[in-house]
């Protein structure tokens, strides 16, 4: 749908927003009319380069082809069915992320928000049909984004923010931790503790990655504590690091592992992956929901992986990315460049992150701002070098202005 379709101007729209819309996010002034590939236009036609792709959702990039040809042909079969019935799109997709991650069983859901809440009632039943009533407890890590639902926002391990301000009393059964130190993990698990939560690399949190040191420790420890350790990968799953899922370039194995983002090629679905034994935690009537598994999604799922997998997007994010940050280390007023593959955040030396957000989108450059001093860029995977340039060349432009 096109604002031309409508025959209405761009400030009728947003007066439509103002008249109903709850804003919770402060919008770019200007009205995303279609994308394709590594760019989004405005309804007057002028391109951005997208380098937030849809907040790390876009990895094949803007209404892939064969994205776009499995939403078509399975919405003219089927749309809804719900999980009473078998559908074909449901198991296909089941065994393809299966078998490429080496995982067991599957429980898709709508989001990643849902996917980390559907691990988080893993985990608490699964302590308590084996250990009692008090194994319920999970460790998070501080800086941590864990979702939006009060279950997932009590996981988040940023207290006193915004993103927990005044959604107390938060659910109990929650302690934080130091990320990257082992340590402060060790302390904080008690005989409580079922299970150590974490993402393999902090997104919202600034973009700082784990240590292998710290995540095979974080296994030893759930080990020898008959602790679960629980995977946060609903960004960096499906090659945004540079392998399938981050776990993988570890050498660590979790026992559950959550997911979203780009494994819907932009259609809303996400899933908890765990083992078999671990599943039987699970049985009729313990979860459930009405979407989760939608055949379009699904349909949309399996092509956006196929994409990833056989395009081998995950290797071009390695290789690409590599390029790219070192590239942004040139850029003035940097205090550091961090990331992996294609999740990079750039550190200044001063709070100017939001600044450099809305002034970017200005000169035709989409980023996001996740901490005053630091910009995230998660393009598409398969984007190329010379788009990187593009994207530097304006950057420095902007943050040399700032500066």
């Amino acid at each position: 749908m096109h604002l031309s379709d409508f025959n209405m101007t761009k400030e009728q729209l947003k007066e439509l927003y103002d008249t109903y819309f709850y804003e919770t996010f402060k919008r770019f002034d200007f009205v995303a009319d279609r994308g394709e590939g590594s760019y989004i236009y405005d309804e007057t036609g002028r391109e951005y380069l997208d380098f937030m792709a849809g907040i790390a959702v876009n990895s094949a990039g803007h209404c892939n082809k064969n994205v776009v040809k499995a939403i078509k042909e399975q919405a003219e079969a089927m749309m809804h069915a719900s999980n009473y019935f078998y559908t074909i799109p449901q198991a296909r997709l089941a065994k393809l992320i299966c078998d490429s991650i080496g995982m067991e069983k599957i429980y898709f859901q709508n989001s990643g928000a849902e996917a980390n809440e559907v691990m988080i009632k893993l985990a608490r039943k699964y302590g308590k049909d084996n250990y009692g009533p008090d194994r319920y407890n999970i460790v998070t890590a501080y800086n941590s984004f864990h979702g939006r639902t009060l279950a997932t926002l009590a996981a988040t391990g940023q207290p006193d923010s915004a993103i927990q301000k005044n959604y107390d009393p938060l659910i109990p059964g929650f302690s934080y931790a130091n990320y990257n130190d082992l340590a402060s993990f060790e302390a904080a698990c008690t005989e409580n503790t079922i299970a150590v939560m974490v993402e393999p690399v902090q997104g919202e949190g600034g973009v700082i990655p784990a240590t292998k040191e710290f995540l095979q420790g974080l296994r030893r420890l759930c080990d020898e504590k008959d602790m679960l350790l629980l995977f946060d990968e609903v960004q960096t799953g499906w090659g945004r690091t540079g392998a399938l899922m981050a776990f993988m370039d570890y050498g660590v194995k979790p026992d559950a592992v959550s997911m979203a983002k780009a494994m819907g090629g932009g259609m809303p679905i996400g899933a908890m992956c765990t083992s078999a034994r671990l599943a039987l935690t699970f049985g009729p009537g313990a979860h459930g929901s009405t979407y989760a598994g939608n055949p379009v999604c699904c349909a949309a799922s399996y092509a956006q992986i196929n994409e990833i997998i056989e395009g081998r997007l995950p290797e071009n994010a390695k290789k690409v990315g590599a390029y790219f940050m070192e590239k942004l280390k040139g850029l003035p007023c940097v205090k550091e460049v961090r990331g992996k593959g294609l999740m990079i955040g750039v550190e200044f030396y001063s709070d100017i992150s939001n600044d450099v957000k809305y002034n970017c989108a200005d000169k035709g450059l989409l980023i996001t701002a996740v901490r005053p001093s630091v910009i995230r860029l998660v393009p598409p995977l398969n984007v190329t070098e010379a788009e990187c340039d593009k994207a530097f060349d304006i950057l420095n432009k902007v943050v040399s202005a700032l500066a």
